[in-house]
């Protein structure tokens, strides 16, 4: 059976982050897992490099948009080709191959009647490249994902029919309750397809960054919008629409994505692919995102974790280690350097390198460096019999993404292995002359680490290739044929000494990021439920800093049916200046003169081109809005809390 393995195809706006690296290694390490047990194995991974966001970031990069995009997607395939990915094609979205199977794709759905032409008039995100209803929008204005402005754009375009497929998507959810892993995501996407699906716009005529349509539709003005474009790039890597030589690797047995574009895969991507009549994806693997140390990423924090600077320092498989141990799949993971450090010192260093050390250490004493396997059965079958059971059991964590606990899981054969040693002592077995119990509990640990090095190896190859080099054999299909399924003991050898595999880390070697002290609570408050993720800590709710503010002018902001610009003292040397959508409850003028309340230490943002550097507090119901305010006039900047 052959199995086809994906990760999303980054987008060419940025540096790869530790999301992409994430994303990446469990990827890979699936693929390398299932090439391990002999399975036929197709990797993909790429970059996404169509559409108008690219087109203006190469105007403002002041590059050619060719090329903006070449260097971007050069550093992509530099970084995995550095790390070591396994990926059988590395694909673009600018390849011509590409371009060839989307047009082709086109036409069919086209001829299906499932794309046809008409006007669309909406609010329009340029960042996140998607069309939102005015329901869906902040504020009436601001995309609901990013929070940027929207821009109202009317244009011709192709529409492919998704509100046709409404109902088979939801068929399909209940019949394949493992489309979508971990399960638990499965709720988000069909509520999302329960309340209703439009109709989706897949052409745009306002920039010419794109795939160009089909010759046979004689309409060049339209390039393929860019969901329909970068979606279609797991199955023209396979060759759709032009050789088709790999298309016997479809369906896809799993696609890793982030949570972020989940929507994309398990709704539009099958609808496509219902279009063309190809069968839907086993697996869409959804992860979480990654924080450090608690705190969300961002440049302005300084504290984005750049995978190579990490990989640079610490190692790269000790990174693959680290990020596939740490958080369970699909949820938020963090990264923390103690963190870090601790498990390369604790797991990588005390439990995998000692106890290679130790055999080395001692068959070098006890028998010149040769073990062998053939008492081992006679002293030990005990333990051989709960190294099996845990090896029986990795297989079905894998299958379901969860490396953490296939890692948990395989690190008990250590605990195996070392408690064997403690427990039969064969330096005490040598001085009661007892040479056959003390060399077969050392042929016993070998034998451990033989099976740990060829189940790690999906995770670890550099570093379990040596140790398979020292324990003289080599890990590929046969010997897991040989040791894992079939369970024999190895031959006599005659092991080789290696420089510790993890030399243990006593100072952190990154800059650590820099800390943003919250604000200190007046008095300690006992936890009352951590369970609940909609309770908080007192110490988090003081980290907003709330003010009395007056407003000193206002006015409505051109263009906008829902935005007032307000100039506000919070008791500062100059008036702060806030964007509020509230124009439709209140007028500028009644405004002026009045207090309000103001969240003050939000990061300034941009809203229609003006910066709002706060946010009001006010209460909405079905009977509209007011501001909150204070009951008696206070001084401005007065803190309320």
């Amino acid at each position: 059976m052959s199995k086809y393995i994906t990760t999303p195809i980054y987008y060419v706006n940025g540096e790869a982050h530790i999301g992409h690296a994430y994303t990446t290694f469990i990827a890979d390490s699936v693929a390398r897992y299932e090439r391990l047990k002999g399975e036929k194995t197709f990797f993909l991974t790429g970059t996404d490099e169509h559409g108008q966001k690219i087109e203006e970031s190469a105007q403002k990069n002041g590059k050619p948009t060719q090329e903006f995009a070449d260097e971007i997607s050069a550093s992509f395939k530099n970084l995995w080709d550095d790390f070591g990915i396994s990926y059988d094609k590395f694909i673009r979205t600018t390849d011509e191959e590409h371009k060839i199977g989307v047009q082709k794709a086109f036409e069919t759905m086209y001829a299906k009647g499932d794309i046809y032409k008409d006007f669309y008039e909406g609010h329009y995100c340029v960042s996140c490249e998607t069309f939102f209803p005015e329901t869906q929008l902040v504020d009436g204005e601001f995309c609901p994902d990013c929070g940027r402005t929207t821009n109202i754009v009317k244009e011709e375009s192709y529409f492919f029919r998704l509100s046709n497929y409404q109902d088979k998507l939801l068929a399909y959810y209940e019949e394949h309750p493992d489309f979508v892993l971990p399960r638990s995501r499965i709720n988000e996407v069909k509520n999302f397809v329960a309340g209703g699906l439009r109709d989706l716009s897949v052409t745009r005529t306002s920039f010419t960054w794109g795939v160009k349509m089909p010759k046979s539709m004689n309409d060049d003005k339209h390039v393929m919008y860019v969901w329909l474009d970068a979606l279609l790039n797991y199955i023209t890597a396979l060759g759709y629409g032009k050789d088709e030589k790999n298309m016997d690797f479809w369906p896809a047995s799993t696609q890793f994505v982030g949570k972020d574009i989940l929507r994309f895969h398990a709704i539009y991507w099958p609808a496509f692919l219902m279009s063309l009549d190809l069968p839907l994806p086993k697996h869409i693997g959804a992860h979480g995102w990654w924080t450090r140390d608690g705190e969300k990423m961002s440049k302005s924090k300084g504290n984005v974790v750049a995978p190579k600077e990490v990989a640079d320092l610490y190692g790269v498989e000790n990174l693959r280690y680290f990020m596939l141990r740490e958080v369970p799949f699909g949820q938020d993971g963090d990264f923390s350097q103690k963190a870090f450090i601790d498990r390369i010192n604790s797991e990588l260093s005390n439990d995998l390198g000692n106890l290679l050390n130790r055999i080395i250490g001692m068959s070098g004493k006890y028998s010149d460096f040769i073990i062998d396997s053939e008492d081992v059965q006679i002293y030990h079958s005990k333990e051989l019999s709960n190294m099996n059971g845990v090896l029986d059991s990795l297989d079905k964590f894998m299958e379901n993404m969860q490396t953490h606990r296939y890692l948990e899981e395989l690190w008990k054969l250590f605990s195996i292995a070392n408690k064997a040693i403690e427990e039969h002592a064969p330096w005490v077995k040598m001085k009661e002359g007892k040479t056959e119990e003390a060399l077969a509990t050392v042929a016993l640990v070998a034998n451990i680490l033989a099976r740990a090095s060829i189940m790690l190896h999906p995770i670890m190859p550099n570093t379990t290739n040596t140790i398979a080099d020292a324990l003289s054999f080599i890990i590929d299909n046969a010997s897991y044929k040989k040791f894992i399924v079939e369970k024999q003991l190895l031959s006599s050898f005659t092991i080789k000494k290696v420089p510790p595999l993890f030399p243990r880390i006593e100072e952190p070697l990154m800059q650590e990021a820099p800390k943003v002290e919250p604000c200190k609570p007046k008095e300690e408050l006992k936890e009352i439920d951590k369970e609940d993720d909609n309770l908080i800590e007192i110490g988090q709710f003081f980290e907003t800093s709330l003010k009395v503010g007056t407003v000193m002018e206002a006015e409505e902001v051109p263009k906008s049916k829902k935005l007032l610009k307000l100039q506000v003292d919070l008791g500062e040397e100059k008036p702060r200046q806030v964007i509020a959508g509230i124009k439709e409850f209140y007028s500028a003028e009644e405004l002026v003169n009045t207090q309000i309340c103001v969240v003050a230490n939000l990061k300034p943002a941009k809203l229609m081109g003006m910066m709002s550097e706060g946010m009001l507090l006010a209460a909405k119901d079905e009977d509209g809005l007011c501001l909150v305010r204070p009951e008696k006039p206070k001084k401005s900047g007065t803190p309320i809390g």
